[in-house]
């Protein structure tokens, strides 16, 4: 059985929600976390920084670097990457999970919003990967793992919010199109996305508070990124996941662990996902 022991995973977006829960379950391994998002100071309404979550990471068995990063700066990107492999000697895995949410439909979505979330979701999904590639083909196990759905062509999908499904199903597009371009170097490129809405500041503000009650803790996503990461690169790449289903296929069978409220009995199903 694999582990993440002593890998040293890059994680995107991780201050707060499944980024930060990713983090913690690697550090559990005792792998080197590097804590990369724009939170370097406490947040007036959400709660957590690039440095609590390395205290955290450093408390649950991991070594921490927290790096403050803007996905949306190449040059931020490039030398965010130089110093997680000055620091830990090389790169095994990249989290792409930074994004941006606008659950608008095009005529009313403003020009300047549509752009945000596109350099946020595509654009820094690709730069990332540009800058983790060379270090990850000198991992015995490299690993791309962006948080993304299955591309869901279905009309009910399509005319909610284009702009934002754009970008979503563009990420997806870009791990499933990074997987072909790096499978000769034996890199995994996959994509990973929730069966249920998950209890993070998104759905919070940008969907519903209500929701809160019918999601799943951001624990689930966590572990089903996990069993990613820790498979064997060259077996299992090219893939869009739901959690649950992965879950289930590695034999996890108690999923009422996972719910953010014990009491709800019916989950919000999520974003394009289809019951």
């Amino acid at each position: 059985m694999r582990n993440l022991k002593d890998k040293t995973i890059f994680i995107t977006g991780a201050s707060r929600g499944i980024g930060r829960e990713i983090a913690l379950r690697a550090a559990k391994d005792g792998a080197n976390v590097v804590i990369a998002a724009k939170s370097d100071t406490p947040h007036p309404k959400l709660p957590g920084t690039i440095h609590s979550v390395a205290d955290e990471v450093e408390a649950s068995g991991g070594r921490a670097l927290a790096i403050k990063l803007d996905v949306r700066d190449e040059a931020n990107i490039q030398a965010a990457f130089a110093q997680a492999v000055d620091t830990f000697g090389g790169i095994d895995a990249l989290v792409n999970n930074a994004s941006a949410i606008a659950l608008t439909p095009a005529q009313k979505t403003d020009t300047k919003r549509y752009d945000l979330i596109h350099s946020i979701n595509v654009r820094g999904t690709l730069l990332c990967s540009k800058a983790a590639i060379p270090h990850l083909k000198a991992s015995e196990n490299g690993h791309i793992l962006t948080l993304s759905p299955p591309i869901n062509l279905a009309r009910h999908w399509l005319g909610l919010h284009i702009p934002y499904t754009v970008t979503k199903y563009s990420m997806s597009l870009l791990a499933l199109g990074l997987a072909e371009e790096l499978r000769a170097d034996g890199i995994a490129s996959n994509a990973l996305w929730p069966q249920t809405t998950i209890a993070t500041a998104a759905v919070e503000f940008a969907i519903d508070p209500e929701l809160l009650r019918a999601s799943r803790t951001p624990r689930i996503m966590a572990d089903a990124a996990y069993e990613i990461l820790t498979s064997n690169a060259r077996d299992v790449t090219g893939n869009t996941f739901i959690d649950e289903p992965l879950l289930r296929a590695r034999g996890v069978k108690n999923f009422d662990l996972y719910k953010n409220d014990p009491g709800c009995d019916r989950l919000q199903i999520d974003l394009f996902v289809d019951e």
